[in-house]
């Protein structure tokens, strides 16, 4: 059986490839044309090239697949013209949605985001959380709630979708980095003087890995499935990773009028530059929010792993340092 995982040389792609071989599958690597496969490298895996806004090039590389796993997306806080964003999320997971179902695969893992799942003041969101994070939400956010409602409706119309919404993951191989690694690297390197109100749902990538697998294999149809582990503060997060690294955590707790005011200065500032801000206003809304999820289902239905909070940031740290981020 020819598993196809889109978005393969990317943080959780690559570790959802890893997980694939270990059960003794063949996969069948898409990345962009012109992507580097660094984060394949030894890896016994088919690679091919292509754009999923090019449906001839998806459905060639679907084709003789039994199941797809999509993963490629486009992941930018801001960008200077947000319509690619819709074209890469929405456009292009609707013509792998369109060409998995024109050639008759047995199963899509579509890999989503908790930014997709609504959001509870003071309560923990669970995949029956209505959306309502439009007003204040990105175009990362808005696209990404846009496609998982394309791949719901998909699995209604008759494909066997899956959905799973990944929340923050942690760990090696994050090369670009994510928001959440670059996080790290600034703790590491002193760049970081203080810390924002809320948290977030931490995961080990190899965990949110093996629950892109476990969809497939235990996933009922249909369903979407909050891949997370640990609800931490920002403050408690930043605090662990300093301590497993051996330097000095961040001690100033920046308010959210302070941060929506920097983030202001930023933005004012990149428009002028015609740069990317450092932080923009809605990244700022968003980060501030206790964002907090209720994970049982996964851990529950599929039979997710938890790993130790501590033992992830070890991991993290080791390959930010192994790779020259510090």
């Amino acid at each position: 059986m020819t598993t196809l995982v889109t978005g393969a040389g990317g943080f959780i792609g690559s570790a959802v490839v890893r997980r694939l071989l270990e059960r003794g599958r063949a996969v069948r690597a898409m990345l962009m044309p012109g992507e580097q496969p660094t984060n394949l490298s030894g890896l016994d895996v088919e690679i091919v090239f292509a754009d999923v806004l090019d449906r001839p090039a998806v459905e060639r590389a679907i084709k003789g697949c039994d199941v797809v796993y999509h993963l490629a997306a486009l992941y930018k806080l801001w960008l200077p013209d947000p319509r690619r964003m819709y074209q890469v999320n929405l456009e292009g997971s609707r013509n792998v949605l369109a060409a998995a179902r024109q050639l008759g695969v047995s199963k899509v893992v579509y890999t989503s985001s908790i930014a997709a799942i609504g959001f509870r003041e003071g309560e923990l969101a669970d995949e029956t959380t209505e959306f309502n994070q439009w007003a204040e939400g990105n175009d990362y956010i808005r696209s990404k709630w846009l496609s998982e409602r394309e791949a719901l409706a998909f699995a209604a119309d008759g494909l066997p979708v899956v959905v799973v919404n990944p929340a923050f993951p942690f760990g090696p191989r994050d090369r670009a980095p994510t928001p959440t690694g670059q996080t790290i690297i600034e703790v590491l390197t002193g760049k970081l003087p203080g810390y924002p109100d809320g948290g977030i749902n931490a995961v080990d990538v190899d965990d949110c890995a093996e629950g892109h697998v476990l969809a497939e294999e235990r996933g009922r149809v249909g369903e979407r499935y909050i891949l997370g582990s640990h609800n931490v503060t920002h403050r408690e997060l930043l605090t662990r990773v300093a301590e497993v690294a051996g330097v000095r955590a961040p001690r100033l707790r920046v308010p959210r009028a302070v941060a929506l005011a920097a983030a202001r200065g930023f933005e004012l500032v990149a428009r002028v530059r015609r740069t990317e801000p450092f932080y923009t206003v809605k990244a700022v809304g968003f980060a501030s929010r206790q964002l907090w999820f209720d994970t049982s289902k996964a851990k529950g239905e599929l039979g997710m792993p938890t790993t130790p909070l501590e033992e992830t940031i070890e991991k993290s740290v080791r390959w930010f340092r192994e790779h020259g981020y510090v």
